[in-house]
């Protein structure tokens, strides 16, 4: 009798698993046929989609009107009325955009801008209910039918709805406001102000809990959820602590409430990136470096034979010109703010190539703990013909190297060639230029010692993504401002090209991404512009109390003080080969001397004349001219002083995306001031009567919109570099993602290279957020799109064929 006694629980083992398995199959098919209908739903045109969900929706309406007074149906007769609606409204709308989208792609075999991608994201959503809808008309008659939680995503996906049909309207205004092809909104700054302020009130919730991540492909969306997860339980986290210093992984697994309430969630998500600094945000990018992670992450990436974190002492060295290498030019080790110091960068090699243990080498190491040797150590491998520099991303103010460690060492095994990768200063402690002066540097001091690294140095190539893509185009800019050897080309996946705060189509979806939110973007732009705290002042001094105010000003002074004398350095980075003409500043002018002093470097390149930027101006420059002083006293030459009083304060029309002819302004002026809504020029979205979007729950939120006039340095918006500039760059081959907000900067600035006859190139990938490559091994769309990366580079890399003779 004892074996019947033991088989009775096997047997309910036994039939447990036989029902959890027939759950699952049931659940794949229906996955499977989610998939399928998705599928079947983005083949149809938009009208033919539209008219099939109107249908659906009119006919679950009438069914659950006659249900009876239960609350439950009554809510979903509702909810099917509002899909309805917002469906019958958007429609026209999509259907415009879509009409002239064409008309803002780089060329016909590159079809992507942000009125595509804003078309896209809302056929996913239009796509989702329908498939929904068909599945509530199939099935609101049986006994399993969940009517609650249908009715929850169904409220989800209508929220989400309307506010797409809200970002039509805004991108529906842009496009009759802005110059035919142009993106960007190249109005007056105040009237930008105001569309921006306008459309950060709207609600952001109801796309980060059930709606999470439904534009992007299904293999994304488990990651993101967890990722949502973990920040909001991060900030709880945060929250207690006020310096977030303790904060460890342990946090991000235990937001239990946050799994099991969508709602919750979403709504913890928006109230986080509308009040939390740029500290927290750099604490919690972070989390990926803490030991137990990155081990984690290292194990599962390719395993090098060299990945050691070099210091590049400060010291000053001389670089031939690339005009004439019997005359040479000083590169001074990086000074602004914190004056001259180390620079760390990363050496990830897949073989041990000779040079890469010299003494020398060594001697620069540094230490970062007992590392496992897995392999052998082999015998070394000849020097590799090409150099990879490699800058990484993080919105400016976080994340190293490490961070980027996993794809590097995939990288180093595909292309068989070192990589060094540059760890710069982060803001808001080290704002602009220091992250350019460090790689700048770094960039030279690899070019000139590259024999040190495992290469000959006969190619090398410029990689980064994101902010580090920003930075590998201002570090050629410079580079050939210097006169130096700039790269054989540059590879910039999902570049931020503007930091200015110009509305643009592909930048209304930051209303839904989980990884770039306005705010967000807003609060790592101001930190590196050096403005992050003068933006908060007056909505924290109540709660500063006496001590606090004391200890406010205390640091407004010696953070002016530093900026003032960074920027008096920083002016002597824009060369010039004669004194620009002196422009006294307005009577009107009321600015502290400090702002006076940044307004004069972040405008430098702008005011100068087009002819003192190109490389002819360069080749009559003496070596006394291009050597920089290690120190803070003024150069001895004239050509080489600008000071704030030689350089007049910016318009509008400095900046302009497209170099125009003088009343080119008046004319958007003029644009501007017949675009009134009730007798007042704006730029908000004209909504029509009876619609109103959501708006969020959060009250005010103060973002600031990085007006600041270094903003519109071309070393930091290469965007908006005068044509002798971008002239000077290497081929520029661009890799965006066509639903991440920074879209329309690679669109921008791939058509500015492409109408100056420079080359470039834009792939654009499809379904996948910003900062793919972190993710390469998470399914196999980021994998390819990787891959797509890896190309680019290998194109940069081989030697153009010799001509035939």
């Amino acid at each position: 009798m004892e074996p019947a006694v033991e088989s009775a629980p096997v047997v309910a083992q036994a039939s447990k698993q036989a029902k959890e398995g027939s759950k699952n199959r049931s659940r794949r098919r229906w996955r499977k046929g989610k998939v399928k209908a998705s599928a079947f739903s983005h083949s149809m045109d938009l009208r033919t989609m539209t008219q099939s969900l109107v249908a659906l929706a009119e006919d679950n309406m009438a069914f659950f009107s006659s249900q009876g007074p239960g609350e439950t149906a009554r809510r979903l007769s509702n909810v099917f009325a509002g899909v309805r609606e917002q469906a019958l409204g958007l429609e026209p709308t999509l259907g415009q955009l879509l009409g002239v989208a064409h008309h803002f792609d780089l060329d016909t075999e590159t079809p992507a801008n942000g009125y595509r991608s804003l078309v896209h994201t809302a056929r996913c959503c239009l796509a989702h209910l329908l498939h929904k809808s068909r599945y509530v008309a199939s099935n609101r008659r049986s006994i399993f039918f969940r009517a609650s939680h249908n009715l929850a995503e169904l409220e989800a996906y209508l929220a989400a709805l309307t506010q797409l049909r809200a970002l039509a309207y805004y991108a529906q205004r842009l496009l009759t406001i802005n110059r035919p092809g142009v993106l960007f909104f190249e109005g007056d700054e105040g009237l930008s102000a105001d569309f921006l302020q306008d459309y950060v009130t709207l609600h952001k919730g109801c796309f980060y809990g059930r709606c999470l991540g439904f534009q992007f492909t299904p293999a994304i969306r488990p990651f993101l959820q967890t990722l949502s997860i973990g920040l909001v339980s991060f900030g709880e986290h945060y929250k207690r602590n006020e310096t977030g210093l303790s904060v460890t992984a342990s946090s991000l697994f235990t937001g239990g409430r946050f799994a099991i309430d969508p709602e919750l969630r979403g709504a913890e998500f928006e109230r986080i990136i509308q009040n939390l600094d740029v500290h927290f945000w750099k604490a919690f990018w972070n989390i990926t470096e803490i030991e137990v992670l990155s081990s984690l992450a290292n194990m599962a990436s390719t395993t090098v034979r060299v990945s050691r974190l070099l210091s590049l002492p400060p010291e000053a060295f001389e670089m031939p010109l690339t005009s004439d290498p019997k005359l040479t030019v000083t590169i001074s080790p990086p000074l602004a703010h914190t004056g001259p110091g180390p620079v760390l960068a990363r050496l990830i090699s897949y073989d041990l190539r000779e040079g890469q243990d010299s003494k020398m080498l060594n001697s620069l190491a540094k230490s970062e703990g007992p590392r496992l040797e897995l392999r052998p150590r082999p015998q070394q491998a000849p020097r590799s013909r090409a150099l990879v520099v490699h800058i990484h991303g993080g919105g400016f103010v976080a994340q190293t190297s490490k961070s980027h460690e996993p794809y590097l060492k995939n990288w180093a095994q595909e292309l068989g060639v070192p990589i060094i990768s540059i760890d710069y200063s982060l803001a808001p402690e080290a704002p602009f230029p220091r992250a350019l002066e460090e790689c700048f540097f770094a960039y030279c001091w690899a070019v000139k010692h590259c024999e040190l690294l495992g290469s000959t140095g006969e190619r090398i190539c410029l990689a980064g993504d994101s902010a580090g893509g920003n930075l590998c185009i201002t570090v050629s800019l410079r580079a050939a401002a210097y006169g130096v050897r700039v790269p054989d080309g540059i590879m910039a996946a999902y570049p931020v090209t503007t930091l200015q705060s110009s509305a643009s189509p592909s930048r209304l979806l930051s209303l839904m991404d989980p990884l770039l939110p306005l705010s967000v973007l807003s609060k790592c732009v101001s930190a590196y512009s050096g403005t992050e705290t003068e933006d908060h002042f007056d909505s924290d001094q109540k709660a500063l109390g006496v001590m606090g105010l004391v200890q406010r000003d205390t640091s407004l002074f010696l953070r002016d003080l530093r900026l003032g004398a960074s920027s008096w350095l920083n002016s002597f980075l824009e060369l010039s080969g004669r004194k620009p003409h002196k422009t006294p500043l307005p009577a009107t002018e009321t600015l502290r001397p400090t702002e006076s002093m940044r307004r004069s470097v972040s405008e430098a390149a702008l005011a100068q004349p087009e002819g003192l930027l190109g490389t002819d101006s360069l080749k009559k420059l003496t070596i006394k001219d291009l050597s920089f002083k290690g120190n803070s006293e003024p150069s001895d030459s004239p050509e080489m002083s600008q000071s704030m009083e030689t350089l007049g304060p910016s318009t509008p029309s400095d900046v302009n995306f497209f170099l125009r002819s003088g009343n080119s302004q008046e004319e958007a002026e003029t644009r501007d001031d017949i675009s009134p809504m009730d007798g007042i020029p704006r730029v908000r979205a004209a909504f029509p009567d009876g619609f109103h979007p959501r708006r969020s729950s959060q009250g005010v939120l103060h973002m600031p919109l990085y007006s600041s006039p270094i903003v519109k340095n071309p070393f930091m918006s290469p965007l908006l570099a005068p044509d002798v500039m971008l002239k000077t760059l290497p081929p520029v081959h661009l890799v965006a993602c066509a639903l991440d907000p920074m879209l329309d900067d690679s669109v921008m600035f791939a058509r500015r290279l492409k109408d100056l006859g420079q080359p470039v190139t834009l792939k654009v990938v499809e379904d996948l957020p910003h900062g793919f490559l972190s993710l390469a091994a998470l399914c196999r769309e980021t994998r390819q799109a990787a891959e797509l990366c890896v190309q680019r580079i290998r194109l940069i890399l081989t030697p153009p064929a010799a001509p035939l003779t």
